[in-house]
C-alpha cells in the first residue's frame, strides 16, 4: 500500500489518555471540541482538533495533529487554547457524536476506518460521558459487554 492509501485527514477531534485515543466524530457544532476540552480537565492530553491526520501502520491507526493546528483546541465563545500536543498515537475508540445512544445498557457498536474496526460509542448527552470514555480508554472499565 503506498503513503497515500495508508493517510487520510479526518474531520474530527482526538485526544489521548495513556497511548490511547479516542478518535472524536461528528458535524460542525455538534461539540468535539467540547467533548475533548471535558476530557482534558480530566486528565486526556489533546493530540487534534477539528482536524486529524490518520495513517495505518502495521496493524494500528495512528493519530496526529496536521502541523498547521498543531496544539490549538477551539473553546467556542472563549477562544482558542494552546496545550502541548501528543501524538502519533493509536486509536483505541471512536466516539460518534452524529449517533445518539438510545439504550440504557446498550450492546456494543463498532466501526471500520480505513481496513481497522474499533469499538465505538455513541453520543450519550449526560454529564458522566467525558467520564465513561476517559475510563473506557484507561481499561477501568469496559463498553457494554
Amino acid at each position: 500500500m503506498g503513503a497515500a492509501e495508508n493517510t487520510q485527514t479526518q474531520h474530527a477531534t482526538c485526544i489521548a489518555v495513556q497511548e490511547k485515543a479516542a478518535l472524536i466524530l461528528g458535524p460542525s457544532g455538534s461539540g468535539k471540541s467540547s467533548l475533548a476540552l471535558q476530557l482534558i480537565a480530566l486528565g486526556a492530553r489533546l493530540v487534534s482538533d477539528d482536524r486529524t491526520l490518520l495513517r495505518l501502520e502495521d496493524d494500528a491507526l495512528l493519530a496526529q495533529a496536521p502541523s498547521s493546528i498543531s496544539g490549538l483546541i477551539e473553546a467556542r465563545g472563549v477562544g482558542l487554547i494552546r496545550l502541548d500536543p501528543v501524538g502519533p498515537v493509536p486509536v483505541s475508540l471512536i466516539v460518534d457524536l452524529a449517533r445518539s445512544e438510545e439504550k440504557r445498557l446498550p450492546h456494543p457498536h463498532s466501526r471500520e476506518m480505513m481496513g481497522i474496526t474499533l469499538p465505538c460509542l455513541f453520543n450519550a448527552p449526560s454529564p458522566h460521558f467525558a467520564a465513561a470514555i476517559l475510563l473506557s480508554l484507561t481499561g477501568s472499565i469496559s463498553p457494554a459487554q
